[in-house]
């Protein structure tokens, strides 16, 4: 129910809205529902934030090809050449007979079915989206047709491209074995699961140079010594946890996104799925843009950069955790504190340093504050799914920061795990914006709004 409200207040948001300073041709309603069904397979299959971010980036990706090469919208580049590895030929002129709206969402599940483990549970959307299409919108049967064939085109052109990215080898990668060495990663409870994607920073980067290109500075060293800097901040952790207020409790929850929490009930065990920390901000995008009353084109060019930049985030995110190998606070605490403390938010398998959602959250904050040209609040409504309550925010900076201190809260990571991830995806947020020249486009697109 709590969804469905969601997507009811933002189809009459976008209304309202319409009503007042409606934007040329279609909005991007449509797409964002498309998209959302996407992220639902992805929350059945348990995706992870890596895989998430991944799938994302090239799912609007192929809608981002499609709408260039048939309307060449403003604000929009040719990614062959900046992409790495990237090159797809531009055909001499648009399809008249391409509807770029039912073309735009067919591409999104097309590209789900071929890319997600249970990518099948989106032909039904797919078959749906064709038959509303021509009884609601009238398309022919002509249009139809050659739009299909031109996006399935596309999906096939992207699927190869996304195949030669290294994910695919990393399944054939030596098991990781944990390291034995004092303040390296240790698998933690309540399941003590294996460690996740540790080959992922082997990837091919979209827009970065390298894996290691935004590397962050060095972690506080480990030490067990009372006096050290180090067990300072895991004190912290274990301090601040002891003392969290309502409000703290609701931030963390707010932002822990963990695909998979393994909930204990005596001595039955049994899982919650909800969603990535790469599907709240994907989420965070939608919203916005229905908000903002963006035209089609403006909405998926928004995704596209932000799915981007998030896949990119985590590569050098993850080159980080595997190159330091940092300890848990869960670890050090039962080990040097309290045997007996648990986090409040369940310890993810993977090392701490640096912060996963802080760089991913501040990097994204800082591309869209540019695609958005100003100070953008919103309510965030994304966490009412998973019956967790809405928050408002000011700014995407304040909802960035807000997510990386979340972390402290949840007693999953220690401060400057936090604070060097938000300076991390601070860099490769202004390196995504300065290398595909956004700050000048949002300008043109800021100018263009206002006449």
């Amino acid at each position: 129910m709590r969804m469905k409200r969601f997507w009811f207040l933002l189809i009459i948001n976008g209304l309202t809205l319409a009503a007042v300073a409606a934007p040329p041709g279609p909005t991007g309603v449509g797409y964002a529902r498309a998209l959302k069904k996407l992220t639902d397979v992805m929350v059945t299959d348990v995706t992870g934030p890596c895989g998430a971010a991944r799938y994302y980036a090239y799912a609007n990706l192929a809608a981002y090809e499609l709408m260039y090469r048939q309307q060449k919208p403003a604000g929009y580049v040719p990614l062959t050449g900046l992409l790495r590895g990237y090159s797809l030929p531009i055909p001499a002129a648009p399809d008249p007979a391409i509807d770029v709206e039912f073309g735009s969402q067919y591409i999104l599940l097309r590209m789900g079915e071929e890319l997600l483990p249970s990518g099948y549970l989106l032909e039904e959307a797919r078959q749906q989206l064709i038959s509303d299409s021509q009884q609601q919108r009238h398309l022919t049967s002509d249009q139809v047709s050659r739009t299909r064939a031109y996006a399935d085109s596309l999906v096939r052109k992207i699927v190869r491209y996304a195949a030669a990215d290294g994910y695919l080898k990393t399944s054939g990668m030596m098991r990781y074995t944990p390291d034995d060495k004092p303040g390296t990663w240790q698998p933690t409870p309540p399941a003590y699961s294996e460690t996740y994607e540790p080959y992922w920073a082997t990837l091919r980067p979209f827009l970065l140079d390298s894996a290691a290109q935004f590397r962050p500075v060095r972690p506080v060293p480990y030490s067990a010594e009372k006096e050290s800097a180090f067990y300072q901040l895991a004190r912290e952790v274990y301090d601040t946890t002891q003392a969290l207020t309502d409000e703290q409790r609701h931030i963390a929850n707010f932002w822990d996104c963990n695909p998979f929490f393994l909930n204990q009930k005596g001595h039955v065990n049994f899982g919650t799925k909800k969603i990535s920390p790469s599907g709240h901000w994907m989420g965070i995008t939608s919203l916005v843009c229905e908000q903002q009353n963006l035209s089609l084109a403006e909405t998926i060019r928004w995704h596209t950069l932000v799915g981007i930049t998030m896949a990119d985030a985590f590569i050098s995110c993850w080159d980080e955790k595997y190159t330091s190998n940092r300890i848990r606070p869960e670890t050090v605490i039962n080990q040097q504190i309290d045997r007996a403390w648990r986090p409040l938010l369940q310890t993810p398998p993977f090392p701490e340093y640096t912060s996963g959602h802080s760089v991913m959250s501040q990097a994204v904050a800082t591309v869209l504050t540019v695609l958005a040209g100003k100070s953008v609040a919103y309510t965030d409504v994304i966490e009412e799914e998973f019956g967790v309550p809405a928050r408002t925010y000011r700014s995407f900076g304040e909802a960035a920061r807000e997510a990386a201190i979340s972390r402290l809260y949840g007693g999953i990571h220690f401060r400057d795990s936090i604070e060097n991830g938000v300076r991390q995806g601070e860099q490769i947020g202004r390196f995504v914006v300065k290398k595909l020249g956004l700050n000048g486009q949002a300008a043109s697109m800021q100018a263009t709004r206002k006449k």
